[in-house]
C-alpha cells in the first residue's frame, strides 16, 4: 500500500465524469488499498478515485462502522432531507452546510466484481452522496446552501 497524492481544487480531474470500471484485477485492489491508507491518513471519511488523480468510478468510505468500497456506485433510492456540515478532502478549509437526503440506497460493486446494495442514513448517506458525486466530476460546493467558520 502507498500515500496518494489528494488532487485539489482547481485541478480540471475534479470536474470530469469518471469511467465505468470494468476490470477486476490486482491492479484495482491495490487502488482501492491505496485509497483506503491515503483517507486514513489524511483523517477523512471517504475518498473518490479521482480525488488521487484515477479518472474511475471508484471510492471509499469509513464514517465510523469501518472501510465500505464501491465500484461503480449508482443511488438507487433516496429519502428525506438532511441539512449538515460537509466538508472535501480537496478543498481543505472549507465548509458549507449542504442539502442531501436523510437516507440513501446505493447498488455498487466490490473489489471482485460482486453486485451488492447498501443503505446509509445521516453522515453514510452524506459521504454516499459526496463521494458518488465525485465520480460525476460534482463538488461539494454544488449543494452548499451557507458556508461556515470552522472555528466558530
Amino acid at each position: 500500500m502507498a500515500l496518494r497524492n489528494i488532487v485539489k481544487e482547481g485541478d480540471p480531474i475534479l470536474t470530469k465524469v469518471a469511467r465505468s470500471v470494468l476490470t477486476f484485477d490486482e491492479k484495482l485492489a491495490e487502488l482501492i488499498d491505496d485509497m483506503i491508507e491515503t483517507m486514513k491518513n489524511a483523517d477523512g471519511c471517504g475518498l473518490a478515485a479521482p480525488q488521487v488523480g484515477i479518472l474511475k468510478r471508484v471510492c471509499v468510505i469509513d464514517v465510523g462502522d469501518g472501510v465500505i468500497e464501491l465500484v461503480n456506485p449508482v443511488i438507487i433510492d433516496q429519502k428525506g432531507e438532511q441539512r449538515e456540515v460537509e466538508g472535501c478532502l480537496s478543498i481543505p478549509g472549507k465548509y458549507g452546510i449542504t442539502v442531501r437526503p436523510k437516507q440513501v440506497t446505493v447498488r455498487a460493486q466490490d473489489r471482485h466484481g460482486n453486485t451488492f446494495t447498501i443503505t446509509g442514513e445521516d453522515l453514510k448517506a452524506r459521504a454516499l452522496c459526496h463521494e458518488i458525486d465525485h465520480l460525476n466530476g460534482i463538488l461539494f460546493k454544488t449543494h452548499v446552501i451557507q458556508y461556515v467558520d470552522p472555528e466558530e
